[in-house]
C-alpha cells in the first residue's frame, strides 16, 4: 500500500463492517439495550442537562466533544515508527477497544442516570475505588491540558501570523455569545463569525513586519505562560461568553478541514513516502524515545482507545440519549468516526518525505545526528512564510503535510501560507476549546474531592472556592507544560489517558458481568483490558526509570515520575476492587427463568 486511496479505502470498508455488525451484536447482544425503558434524558428532563436529543444531533455533538487534538497529533508523532504500526493499531485499537469503552462507558453512566464514572465507579465497585477513579480523573485531566497545550506551544512559537488569528477567535466567540445571550438566534450572528475567523487568516500578512507582529512573534516559554493565564479567564468566565460558541465556531472549521482533506486524498492520492517500519521500532528516536511497544499504543490514544473519552461518555452525552439504541450510533459510531480522523491524519504526515518529517518534528540537534538531508522543506518553508525547522510538537508536522497535500491541487498551488496557518488556527482553537473544557472539570473535579475535606467546597457557586480550584488547576498542568518537552509530556498524557480507558473497561466488565445474560460477554471488555492495562503499566515503567528518574534524559523530572506512580497505583487499587467485585458477581448465581431486560424488537 503505498498511495493514500488504498488506505482510506481499506479503513472505511473495516469500520463499516464492524458498526453494522460487531456494533449491533455489542450493544443488542452484550448490553441488551432496551427501548422500552426510559432513558436519564426523559426520566430528569429539565429542558437544561438533561434533554432528550435526536441520535444524529446527539451523535455530532459527541464527536465534536472527544475528537479533540489527539486523533490528530498522536498518529503524527507515532509516524516514527513507520505507518503500518500506526495504521493496525489505530484499526485494531478502535474496533476492539476504543469503540467497546466508550459505549460500555456511556450505557454504565445511563444506568446510573447520567452521573460521572467516579460515581459508577462508587456504585459498582466501593467507596475506595470510586474515590481513587475520582483522584485518577483529576491526575489525568491536568496532565492532558499539559499535553495538549504543549501542542499549541509549538505551532506559535516565532509564528505572528499564526498567533493573531488565534488570538482573534477570542473577541469573535465571545461577540457571538453576546449576540446569542441577548438577540436570542445565532444565525446570522454565525455567518458573520465564519466569516471573520476566515479574514482573520486573509489578514495575517499584513501584520508581519509590523510592530504588532513583532509583538506577537513569541518565544516557546512566553506562550507556555498564556496559556494557562488564559485558561484561568476561561474557566472563570460563564460558558456561554466563550466557551460554547468558540467550541461552535469550531465545529464549522472541523468538518471544513477534514471534507477539504478527504476531497484532496481522493483526487490527488498522494504517495506515501514512509517505510511500513523505520530503524526507529527499538527505541532511540528523535520523536519519541522508547520502542514501538508500548509506545505506539499511548501515542495513538484518542483515535484508537482514549479514556478522555469516558469525561464525556460520564458528563454530557448520556443525559441527551434519547432512546438505549441510540448509543451506536453516538457512541460506537463517533469513535470510529475518529479512528478515520486518526488515519486521515497519519496519511498527512506520512505523505512527507521522512527527513522533511524529521526535520520538522525533531530538535536541530537530534536531526543532525541522523546524518539525513532535508528534500522538499526549504521549499516548503519558503512557500509558507515561516521556519518550519524543529517544530516540534505534531501540529506543524500536520499541516504541513495537509498543505502539501491540499497545494498539489493546480488552482490552490500558490495559497500554501494560506493553507498552512488555516490548518495551524484550526489545531490552536480545537485544543484551546478541549482546554477551556477540561480545565473547568479540573476545577469542579478539586472542588468535589476537596469538599470531602471541607463542605462549602462542594458548592460549585460559592466564588472563593471556584476561584481557588480554577487557580489550583492551572497552576497544576501549566508547570507540567513548562517543565518537559514533548518527548515526556505527551508520554506523560498517554499513560494516564490509557489508564483511564483502563478504568472505563474495568467498569465495564464490571455491569456486563452483574447484568448481561452471558457472563463470556465480558469478554468484550476484558480483551482489551489485558492488553491496555499491561502496556501502559509497562510504559509508566519505562518512562520513570529511562526518563523521569534518569538525569540525563532531556525529560528528566522527578515530580512527573511520582505523578506517574501515584496513578499506576491508583489503577492497581481500582483494579483489585473490581476482582474482588468480579469474585462476588461469579459465585452469585443469576435467575435463569426471569430475564433481565426485555429482548429489543429486531
Amino acid at each position: 500500500m503505498d498511495h493514500a486511496l488504498t488506505f482510506v479505502i481499506a479503513t472505511l470498508c473495516i469500520l463499516t463492517l464492524c458498526y453494522r455488525f460487531y456494533g449491533v451484536f455489542f450493544v443488542r447482544k452484550v448490553l441488551r439495550a432496551d427501548d422500552t425503558e426510559v432513558t436519564p434524558s426523559h426520566q430528569f428532563a429539565d429542558g437544561r442537562n438533561y434533554v432528550p436529543t435526536e441520535k444524529w444531533v446527539n451523535a455530532g455533538q459527541h464527536f465534536a466533544a472527544i475528537a479533540a487534538a489527539g486523533p490528530l497529533v498522536g498518529p503524527v508523532l507515532a509516524a516514527q515508527f513507520g505507518y503500518l504500526p500506526s495504521f493496525l493499531w489505530l484499526l485494531i485499537g478502535c474496533v476492539i477497544g476504543g469503540a467497546v469503552h466508550d459505549t460500555v462507558v456511556l450505557f454504565a453512566s445511563m444506568k446510573h442516570q447520567g452521573k460521572s464514572l467516579s460515581e459508577v465507579a462508587k456504585a459498582e465497585l466501593g467507596p475506595v475505588a470510586g474515590w481513587c477513579t475520582g483522584l485518577a480523573m483529576l491526575f489525568i485531566i491536568t496532565i492532558t491540558m499539559a499535553g495538549l497545550s504543549m501542542v499549541v506551544v509549538h505551532a506559535l512559537e516565532r509564528n505572528a501570523w499564526g498567533a493573531f488569528a488565534v488570538f482573534m477567535t477570542i473577541p469573535i466567540a465571545v461577540g457571538l455569545g453576546l449576540y446569542e445571550r441577548f438577540a436570542g438566534h445565532s444565525k446570522g450572528a454565525t455567518y458573520v463569525g465564519v466569516a471573520a475567523i476566515a479574514a482573520s487568516v486573509l489578514a495575517g500578512p499584513s501584520i508581519q513586519g509590523t510592530a504588532l507582529g513583532a509583538w506577537l512573534t513569541l518565544h516557546a516559554e512566553t506562550v507556555a505562560l498564556i496559556l494557562p493565564v488564559y485558561a484561568f479567564f476561561a474557566t472563570a468566565l460563564p460558558v456561554w461568553l466563550l466557551l460554547t460558541p468558540r467550541g461552535y465556531l469550531s465545529s464549522f472549521m472541523k468538518i471544513g478541514v477534514f471534507g477539504a482533506l478527504v476531497v484532496g486524498v481522493v483526487f490527488i492520492n498522494p504517495e506515501i513516502r514512509f517505510p511500513a517500519l523505520t530503524a526507529f521500532i527499538h527505541g532511540g528516536g528523535p520523536v519519541l524515545s522508547g520502542p514501538v511497544w508500548p509506545f505506539i499504543s499511548i501515542t495513538i490514544a484518542c483515535g484508537a482507545i482514549s479514556g478522555f473519552h469516558a469525561f464525556i461518555g460520564s458528563g454530557t452525552t448520556p443525559k441527551l440519549v434519547d432512546k438505549w439504541s441510540d448509543i451506536r450510533p453516538v457512541a460506537f459510531g463517533a469513535m470510529l468516526a475518529e479512528c478515520m480522523v486518526g488515519v486521515m491524519a497519519l496519511i498527512a504526515a506520512t505523505a512527507l518525505h521522512p527527513a522533511d518529517y524529521f526535520a520538522i518534528n525533531s530538535s536541530p540537534a537530534a536531526f543532525q545526528a541522523l546524518g539525513m538531508a532535508v528534500v522538499d522543506l526549504p521549499r516548503l518553508s519558503q512557500e509558507i512564510g515561516l521556519d518550519l525547522y524543529g517544530r516540534t510538537g505534531g501540529a506543524v508536522t500536520l499541516a504541513v503535510g495537509m498543505t502539501e497535500i491540499f497545494t498539489r491541487i493546480p488552482w490552490f498551488s500558490a495559497l500554501s501560507s494560506y493553507f498552512f496557518q488555516f490548518v495551524v488556527m484550526f489545531e490552536a482553537v480545537f485544543i484551546l476549546t478541549a482546554v477551556d473544557s477540561g480545565t473547568r472539570v479540573a476545577r469542579y473535579l478539586i472542588q468535589d474531592l476537596g469538599g470531602d475535606l471541607y463542605a462549602p467546597l462542594k458548592n460549585l457557586d460559592w466564588l472563593p472556592g471556584s476561584i481557588a480550584a480554577s487557580v489550583i488547576a492551572c497552576v497544576a498542568w501549566g508547570y507540567l507544560l513548562t517543565s518537559g518537552d514533548i518527548n515526556s509530556v505527551w508520554a506523560l498524557f498517554g499513560v494516564s489517558n490509557q489508564l483511564m480507558a483502563s478504568v472505563g473497561l474495568i467498569i465495564g466488565a464490571t455491569i456486563i458481568l452483574r447484568l448481561s445474560q452471558k457472563r463470556v460477554y465480558m469478554l468484550t471488555c476484558l480483551v482489551p483490558l489485558a492488553y491496555l492495562f499491561v502496556t501502559v503499566n509497562y510504559a509508566g515503567y519505562w518512562m520513570i526509570a529511562n526518563v523521569y528518574l534518569n538525569t540525563a534524559a532531556k525529560g528528566y523530572n522527578p515530580f512527573n515520575a511520582a505523578i506517574s506512580a501515584i496513578m499506576l497505583v491508583l489503577g492497581f487499587i481500582i483494579l483489585i476492587a473490581a476482582l474482588k467485585k468480579w469474585w462476588e458477581l461469579f459465585h452469585t448465581p443469576k435467575p435463569a427463568d426471569v430475564p433481565l431486560f426485555a429482548t429489543p424488537a429486531e
